[in-house]
């Protein structure tokens, strides 16, 4: 099971959640990997931890300010990298060509999507993952395996019918180990989740709870 602690822009210390996620991954048979702000990502992978960033764009070398560089995320630690996350939504055609750049920069990508059918159109552009997140469940805390099971199996049903190889993750209220098992009863094969750890008082305690009932 795969488990990617998103940090969005939350106040929280990236190399103190990295640790955690560090010393749990050592601990448990799971994978564990977190993505910090661009900015941190140099200073997360100095800690060992699995890095991945948020975002990168459908840009090569030259003339794009502000934009992130698949290569320079790369450079900077990061193995893998989100894409079409809820909260930097993309078009398709910028979808398809961050997903292109992250494998000339040999990242890993996931692409998030907000229902089985976005999910198949997602895996469809040949990501090593999708992460289904109904948008309206994201920081909720009620996981869509409880709110909506449905919407986990059709959407790995969705990618499977488009390329079985491509693997499907389960984000969007998930909080606790129940959580990431009721996710794997329902196919998905990691979760992608952020307050549950980045706001926890105790991230390492938080990533231990998630992975002790696998």
């Amino acid at each position: 099971m795969f488990v990617l602690v998103n940090l969005k822009t939350y106040p929280c210390d990236p190399v103190e959640v990295a640790e955690a996620v560090r010393d749990v991954n050592d601990a448990t048979d799971a994978r564990l990997a977190v993505a910090p702000q661009a900015a941190h990502i140099e200073r997360v992978a100095e800690t060992g931890a699995e890095t991945w960033a948020q975002h990168v764009d459908a840009i090569e070398h030259g003339s794009n300010t502000g934009h992130a560089l698949a290569e320079s995320v790369a450079d900077a630690g990061a193995v893998g990298t989100l894409i079409n996350h809820s909260e930097r939504r993309l078009k398709l055609a910028d979808i398809d060509g961050a997903v292109r750049a992250a494998e000339r920069a040999d990242l890993e990508t996931v692409v998030c999507a907000n229902n089985p059918a976005q999910i198949g159109a997602a895996a469809a552009l040949g990501p090593d993952a999708v992460a289904v997140e109904p948008p309206a469940l994201i920081g909720t805390g009620t996981p869509v395996s409880q709110a909506d099971p449905d919407v986990v199996e059709n959407a790995v049903e969705a990618a499977a019918n488009v390329d079985p190889t491509v693997s499907v993750l389960c984000g969007a209220g998930i909080s606790t180990g129940d959580d990431v098992v009721a996710a794997g009863d329902l196919g998905a094969e990691g979760v992608l989740l952020a307050s549950g750890v980045a706001k926890a008082d105790d991230p390492q305690s938080a990533l231990e709870n998630l992975v002790e009932p696998l």
